[in-house]
């Protein structure tokens, strides 16, 4: 077996690269048994295993000590006996009526019937999550399906419960989306269901197995198991966001009429009369869901959202309204103390009859009953965050109140006549904070320098690429969004090598490079794994900066710089 390869993906995660998926999934094993304090977070993939680290609790030489003591565990082999005895089976019933049946049948050379008989009549194991929560690749089976290439062109939209294989994998599709695989049936097994206690049905180290919904014996089985998560039909295409969680936004008549009187004298709400462009829930995040296939998402300027709390004596950690290029109206119904941080732009308070108020950013504001805030378009950078004190009231999904607009998981994005609700947890005294937006936020049209780490797949790329991500400005796209910044620069950066990436794990920060030559910069909404190459990652203290460059900026990456 060939050495273990330790590669950066950043100043906060490493790669560890194997030769083998089943090399990769020991180490994981290993790995969870005995996880390091400050370890965040493990995704395993096709030959590689990311290890995202705290840098203050888990420095990046105890990381790789202990890697290789997990290593050695794995090549032992007791993790791997262990969790056989252990994995839990899942059984997925499917009905084969997949668009792709036939013609994988013609290409392997058997009738449909047989198709299925070989499909259906060994164990999977799920691997790894990725591409979307609740997607698991799946490995093993029958060796016919190893090798099965993908189709010459995606489909725009394959069905929820969708059975495909492709490479060396299988997966069920868990909610409605393109791809590329083999369709061979369908399921009406709900893959992602957060209403249940586990809301993945299948996990990295279950075994799954396949049954034929047309046989008498699975439907009799079915009628005795009606808990197991099926559905009807497989689920329809909906708004994620809007479907992911109960309500977000409480509506008044609802909520106070479930109320008691001395709650509803109480409580506070405030009511959006301009939602501006885009304007989420967000808080620190999901951490720790890798294995669900969930990213962390969470607010993309951090120090931002923390400033905010602090201003209006929250926790760190209070959800906020993150606000993309301002235009935001919010009427207070109640009385309200709230702060406005993060991009520079217009903050102004008014009463009811329209007399204006002082009023500022960063700064602690009191809002009395009819009182309006409006943040107006922003000047210089993109992002401003809203705290109210107690912080805001709305119902946490997989433990976070994090909008996480990929994966449509969290609450809905905040629409004009939403009643938005203050909390009413306990609260420290206020404090003034510097005004750290007061300049030095980017414009369309500025320069932005970042520092990066290069790697992990640097060498991927010959040095004149690399010394062309480094040299030439790269202007950010009108396409960028929370998922991640498109960026053109006048000259594509050329691959040296061409075959295709297996799927590995990325991170907030990285510099993905497509087959086009121009790079993708991953920010907190970023797909948990992705196929193409990484030639960079920008380093964490340079990440809350990613939050507030605008479109037209054009960034300029420094290895090795300093702040």
């Amino acid at each position: 077996m060939a050495a273990p390869r330790f590669l950066p993906a950043g100043d906060e995660a490493l790669l560890v690269e194997l030769d083998s998926l089943d090399a990769v999934l020991a180490l994981f094993r290993a790995a969870e048994a005995d996880r390091l304090p400050g370890v965040a977070d493990l995704v395993p993939a096709a030959r590689t295993l990311l290890v995202a680290f705290e840098p203050d609790r888990a420095p990046p030489r105890a990381v790789i000590r202990w890697l290789h003591r997990c290593l050695r565990t794995a090549a032992g082999g007791a993790a791997a006996s262990a969790d056989a005895a252990a994995g839990r089976l899942v059984d997925i019933p499917v009905r084969y009526t997949g668009a792709d049946l036939d013609e994988v049948a013609d290409r392997l050379g058997m009738t449909r019937a047989e198709l299925v008989e070989r499909h259906t009549g060994s164990d999977f194991q799920a691997a790894f999550a990725g591409f979307a929560p609740g997607f698991v690749y799946l490995t093993g089976g029958d060796a016919c399906f190893h090798g099965l290439p993908r189709r010459p062109s995606p489909r725009t939209r394959v069905p929820a419960g969708s059975v495909a294989a492709a490479g060396e994998f299988s997966a069920v599709y868990p909610s409605d989306s393109p791809g590329g695989w083999q369709l061979l049936g369908i399921t009406p097994v709900r893959m992602w269901d957060l209403s249940r206690a586990e809301s993945a049905l299948v996990q990295p180290g279950c075994r799954v197995r396949f049954h034929d919904l047309d046989a008498p014996r699975v439907a009799v089985s079915l009628a005795s198991a009606p808990s197991a998560g099926l559905a009807e039909e497989p689920p329809a295409s909906e708004s994620p966001a809007r479907s992911a969680a109960p309500a977000a936004n409480l509506d008044a008549s609802a909520d106070l009429s479930a109320a008691s009187p001395d709650d509803e004298a109480s409580a506070v709400r405030l009511e959006v009369r301009r939602a501006g462009l885009q304007t989420l829930f967000q808080d620190l995040g999901r951490p720790g869901l890798t294995g669900m296939g969930v990213s962390r998402s969470g607010a993309l300027d951090r120090a931002a959202m923390r400033q905010a709390n602090r201003l209006v004596g929250n926790a760190p950690d209070a959800a906020v309204l993150e606000n993309a290029l301002g235009d935001l109206e919010l009427v207070c119904r109640g009385r309200a103390v709230v702060a406005v941080t993060g991009a520079q732009a217009p903050v102004s308070l008014t009463t009811a009859a329209g007399v204006r108020l002082p009023a500022a950013a960063q700064r602690a504001l009191t809002m009395e009953d009819g009182q309006a805030l409006r943040i107006g378009r922003v000047r210089a950078g993109v992002r401003c965050y809203v705290a109210v004190r107690g912080g805001w009231e709305t119902e946490a999904v997989l433990g976070s109140r994090a909008t996480d607009v990929l994966a449509g998981i969290g609450p809905a994005p905040i629409r004009a006549g939403d009643l938005l609700a203050a909390g009413r947890s306990a609260v420290a005294g206020s404090a003034e904070a510097p005004d750290a937006a007061a300049g030095g936020l980017p414009v369309s049209g500025d320069d932005v320098t970042l520092d990066v780490v290069l790697g992990p797949r640097q060498d991927w790329f010959d040095a004149s690429a690399r010394e062309l991500l480094l040299s030439q400005a790269w202007q950010v796209t009108p396409q960028s969004n929370r998922v991640g910044m498109r960026l053109a620069g006048a000259r594509a950066l050329t691959r040296s090598r061409t075959q295709e990436l297996p799927s590995e794990g990325t991170v907030v920060g990285a510099i993905q490079v497509p087959a086009d030559g121009q790079p993708v910069l991953f920010l907190a909404d970023h797909p948990l794994t992705g196929g193409y190459p990484v030639i960079a990652v920008v380093r964490s203290r340079h990440l809350d900066r990613l939050a507030q460059i605008p479109v037209g900026a054009r960034l300029h990456f420094r290895a090795g710089g300093q702040s």
